[in-house]
């Protein structure tokens, strides 16, 4: 039996948790360090926390807050935002951090994934790669949170942090974030097919359901961020993750 892994992923903006819609319109959700209590009670398979002021502010990461954020997380932690050498992994792993999540990176230098790999292993770099599909033509990668367009395909640069020695990568479908109307499951099976190595399906995922129709078009785990900060319809904030009983179904029923 399949088991799947389900990853919350929490943003960080000006020191607090955020959620965006379509990368955009970013709402206050809370304190980060409180989020990573409640996600400890409820007992999730990891976490992948991203500072999207970091790169973005061409600023390192807040070793500071991370070692905080870590200390309290009882579970795997990935984090991502503005690491740009070895040294900031280095710092960030020896802090308490299990992977290192790379995005403009791996647009810019990618020879840094290379050398995380080869010191800490492949499994301890996870590539993040965020893409639009377009109304013609292929998936395209954007860098910038989104907001610039890049020379690459999604499917290209999949196959290069593949090939750059990324242990994971994870496809952020833009146009999906904070939708709740499920996966892009055409690129996501289109990119599993096409590399040997694990696939974070993110953006979009409102449902179970969604998280089982991502594991049979070649998923690895699931991320959602909405999904788990947020209570439907009026989108109050309430942090909640699957129970055992339904994870327990929703791995039977792959």
């Amino acid at each position: 039996m399949k088991r799947v892994r389900i990853i919350p992923v929490l943003l960080i903006h000006n020191g607090g948790l955020v959620k965006s819609v379509q990368f955009k319109k970013h709402k206050y959700v809370g304190d980060p360090i409180n989020a990573v209590k409640i996600f400890n009670e409820k007992e999730v398979d990891e976490i992948i926390i991203l500072d999207i002021d970091a790169s973005a502010k061409n600023q390192a990461p807040n070793f500071k807050l991370i070692e905080e954020i870590c200390g309290e997380a009882f579970m795997p932690l990935a984090y991502g935002g503005g690491v740009k050498s070895l040294e900031d992994a280095k710092k960030l792993l020896y802090n308490g951090a299990e992977k290192i999540v790379v995005n403009t990176t791996l647009l810019e230098q990618p020879k840094v994934i290379e050398a995380i790999a080869k010191q800490f292993g492949n499994q301890s770099v996870v590539a993040s790669i965020d893409y639009k599909t377009l109304l013609f033509g292929k998936p395209k990668v954007y860098g910038s949170n989104g907001s610039k367009k890049t020379k690459w395909t999604a499917l290209e640069l999949a196959i290069k942090a593949a090939d750059y020695g990324a242990g994971e990568i994870m496809m952020n479908a833009i146009d999906k974030d904070g939708t709740y109307k499920g996966y892009d499951l055409e690129t996501l099976q289109t990119i599993t097919s096409s590399v040997d190595i694990p696939v974070i399906a993110c953006g979009g995922a409102g449902s179970l359901t969604d998280f089982k129709y991502a594991i049979q078009h070649g998923a690895a785990a699931v991320a959602a961020g909405s999904m788990f900060v947020f209570q439907r319809p009026h989108q109050a904030v309430l942090i909640s993750y699957p129970n055992p009983s339904e994870i327990n179904k929703l791995n039977e029923n792959l």
